[in-house]
Order: structure tokens, then sequence, then C-alpha cells
């Protein structure tokens, strides 16, 4: 960040009065501009026991698998913004939402909260974000092009869940080191 957005002037780095940090700071009009942790929400849209999956068509990893997924816009809530992803992604419309996970990504200033939610019908196609959209048993998970390690994460979590039929909420940290995570 280099001008502030409120003025034009140039900013500077320093912990502003009161603040227990260093900010990008305009000292001209005295905005602090805060730098803030993306919200990322998705869901696994389920259907007789198989999910919905979308193989991206974007960068990054362009061509690997993921559910759908995607930042939250200002305005809208968590829910709201799953099933906006999941409709963009796939044109695939949602009941029964339920919060189901919430990773923290800690090096990428990201946290991810994960929605269990079933496909109301199977009208559902690539939306302009995903080359493809298929229902995967959990036999047939491409596990190997998954995305990304909060993808893969979800998945394994929601299968052993699903075994016992008890899905509970749980938060979670992605360690930058291997990709791995642990339970809080």
């Amino acid at each position: 960040m280099k001008q502030c957005s409120n003025c034009g002037s140039s900013l500077i780095v320093t912990k502003p009065p009161g603040d227990d940090r260093p900010r990008f700071f305009c000292p001209a009009c005295h905005t602090v501009h805060y730098e803030n942790p993306k919200m990322v929400v998705g869901c696994i849209p389920e259907h007789e026991g198989r999910i919905l999956l979308c193989r991206r068509a974007i960068e990054p990893r362009l061509g690997s698998w993921t559910i759908p997924a995607g930042y939250l816009e200002n305005g809208e809530t968590v829910n709201a913004g799953a099933e906006r992803e999941a409709f963009e992604e796939a044109r695939a419309h949602l009941t029964d939402l339920s919060p189901y996970l919430l990773f923290n990504i800690c090096h990428i200033n990201q946290m991810y909260l994960m929605f269990r939610a079933r496909l109301t019908d199977l009208d559902f196609s690539a939306g302009s974000e995903s080359l493809e959209v298929r229902l995967f048993d959990e036999k047939r998970i491409p596990w190997d092009e998954l995305s990304f390690p909060v993808i893969t994460e979800t998945l394994r979590h929601y299968f052993r869940d699903r075994v016992s039929g008890r899905f509970t909420f749980g938060i979670f940290d992605i360690l930058k080191e291997n990709g791995t995570y642990i339970k809080i």
C-alpha cells in the first residue's frame, strides 16, 4: 500500500497512537489503513452420499478439483456467501446449510468457514470459474488433484465424521510447514 485512499498522500508504516502494532498510516489526514484476514466461505454440497466438486477454470491451481468456495463479499452473510459461491461455480442450489469447520490459515492471512449443505436438485453445471462439476462418492474423490490443503482436510474430516453420523463443528489451523492441520 503506497497511497492513502482517503486523501491520496503517501503512507508510512508506523505504530499509530493507541495501537499495538505497525500499520499503514497517513501522516496527512491521520487515517489508519487496517489490513485484516480475508474470509473464505465454502460448502460441501451433498446428494445421496456423494459430494459436488468443481474443477477450477482459474488460477491458482487451474485444473484442480475443489468444493465451491471463495471470498466473502462486503455486506454478505457467511451463509449467503457460501450459497453464492456454490451458484457461481456450479450453478448449484443448496438447502440445509450448517456450519461445519473453521480453518485458520495465518501464514496467508485467511480464514475458511466451511458448511455442509444439501443440493436441492441435480440441475447443476459449470459456472465461469469451473471447467466442469461432478458428483463424487468417497472412493472416486481425485485426492491427488485437490486444489489446496484446506480442501483436502475438509473432505477427510467430512468422510471421517460420516462414518459416525456426527458432524460437530471444529476449529483447526492449517500450518505453513507441511500443510497439515491441528485442532485448537
